[in-house]
């Protein structure tokens, strides 16, 4: 069975969006002008003019929000209150801190910290299918099968981006370079389950961003990789790894080869995490007083981003909250669209996010931290009346970025009447990942080597280098 007939099973409109071309979305809004709000003052005194002038390497660490399923943008952060009924649904636009700038109404924590934020409304493709559009979402790079539900991950895929920051950055060596929490994104509809994009693809396993799954918020959570077995102290184990150690550098010492005959990489990538104290208390939220744990939320999203503080403030240089598992199809709103958004979806991201930010300011962190919240794609304008949902729609919505060089206050793009089509700077989803590549000062034009020592492209964007300070 093809993909596409399987999506379109799942989801009526897949047939028709997919007869947009990607040409089409981005000549629509071709002569539109960047249009920025107030834009918080820059602390930029003891920065190069260069990097003041293009954001290249201004960020030292990324949060990644990936809002798994498609967040409605105009439920969120792009409303259209003067549309038809059937257009603007039942939320109503709420003022900011920024002048100008509007929010749903129930994003009433983020509303405060909006001057923070540059507010991105003109993203835009042609792929309804939630697994090929999360590659594209999570790597700035087109999926081996595009428009696809019914291909999962492989090693054809484009590395997640944690993988290339694995692969160019050097960790520390007692914590991972990347991690993922607190799954992989999977959907139950799509017939290829998890999407692809989310490991190190043609990198290969070993650049993998370390996957923490479960709920943080439960009192008996704890990593499987960070606990040892019953009867091995830590003291003894660090004698194990001593001695594999040795009798791998005996081993180069004869055959004149790289030490790595007794220990894998990854055998060496456990032993790192597990003795080491730094690693098992970054990951210990307990730690963590219980009025900041309140703030963010205490629930599995809340309780994932504060752990996501927790770890890039201790040297994690990329951590990707995907949005979890809630048994109710994440953001991917169907049916029953305005009462999950009010009562299930937005009142947790809204907390976490707002709670982040302020946290992120009040360390010295957030200007050299890039927070980034984006799904694969937005819904569609129409309200389908049966259920009161809303449909795919890649063709335009919105995404936020936030710190990291990046201009507080701003909005970027701007979509038509209805939210349907951009109608100022279309934003292809690979310039997003391009612009996260840039501040993390990592050129995204440049070429990374697969197994076969072949140069490949990670990624097909280019950075928008005016949405910097």
């Amino acid at each position: 069975m093809s993909a596409r007939h399987l999506a379109s099973e799942g989801c009526p409109e897949f047939r028709r969006l997919a007869r947009v071309s990607r040409r089409q979305l981005l000549q629509a809004g071709a002569l539109g002008t960047l249009q920025f709000g107030l834009p918080t003052l820059l602390h930029a005194q003891a920065e190069t003019p260069a990097r003041r002038s293009n954001g290249f390497g201004s960020a030292k660490r990324c949060i990644f929000f990936f809002m798994w399923g498609g967040p409605s943008q105009l439920d969120t952060f792009d409303l259209k209150p003067d549309a038809p009924a059937e257009v603007r649904g039942e939320f109503q636009p709420a003022a900011t801190n920024v002048p100008g700038t509007q929010f749903c109404e129930h994003f009433r924590h983020l509303a405060h910290h909006a001057d923070k934020l540059a507010v991105l409304r003109s993203l835009t493709h042609d792929d309804p299918a939630h697994l090929s559009s999360g590659h594209l979402t999570l790597t700035g790079h087109l999926a081996p099968v595009v428009k696809s539900d019914a291909d999962p991950p492989s090693g054809k895929d484009t590395p997640h981006m944690g993988s290339v920051l694995a692969r160019l950055r050097q960790s520390n060596g007692q914590l991972p370079t990347a991690v993922t929490v607190p799954w992989l994104a999977y959907h139950p509809a799509a017939p290829g389950g998890k999407a692809p994009g989310q490991h190190g693809g043609w990198l290969g396993r070993r650049y993998d961003p370390f996957l923490v799954q479960g709920d943080p918020n439960q009192p008996d959570w704890s990593i499987p990789e960070l606990n040892l077995p019953d009867g091995l102290s830590y003291a003894r184990l660090d004698a194990r790894q001593k001695l594999l150690y040795a009798i791998d550098r005996q081993r180069a010492e004869i055959s004149d080869q790289p030490a790595i005959t007794s220990m894998t990489h990854y055998q060496r990538q456990a032993f790192d995490l597990v003795a080491s104290e730094k690693a098992r208390e970054a990951f210990d939220l307990a730690q963590e007083p219980e009025k900041v744990r309140e703030a963010y939320g205490r629930n599995i999203h809340g309780q994932c981003v504060l752990l996501a503080r927790r770890l890039v403030e201790r040297g994690v240089s990329l951590v990707s909250v995907n949005w979890h598992n809630d048994g109710h199809n994440f953001w991917d709103t169907h049916g029953n669209n305005f009462n999950r958004l009010k009562k299930d979806l937005i009142p947790p991201a809204d907390r976490a996010l707002a709670t982040l930010l302020e946290d992120l300011s009040q360390r010295g962190l957030l200007e050299d931290t890039l927070v980034c919240w984006i799904g694969e794609f937005g819904r569609r304008p129409q309200i389908t009346a049966n259920n009161a949902g809303r449909e795919h729609w890649p063709f335009c919505y919105s995404a936020l970025l936030a710190g990291g060089g990046i201009r507080g206050g701003a909005v970027y793009g701007a979509s038509d009447s209805q939210a349907a089509y951009p109608a100022a700077d279309p934003l292809p989803p690979e310039d997003y990942v391009a612009t996260v590549y840039h501040a993390l000062g990592i050129d995204p034009h440049r070429t990374l080597a697969d197994p076969f020592g072949r140069p490949l492209r990670f990624c097909q964007g280019k950075p928008i280098l005016s949405l910097f300070g």
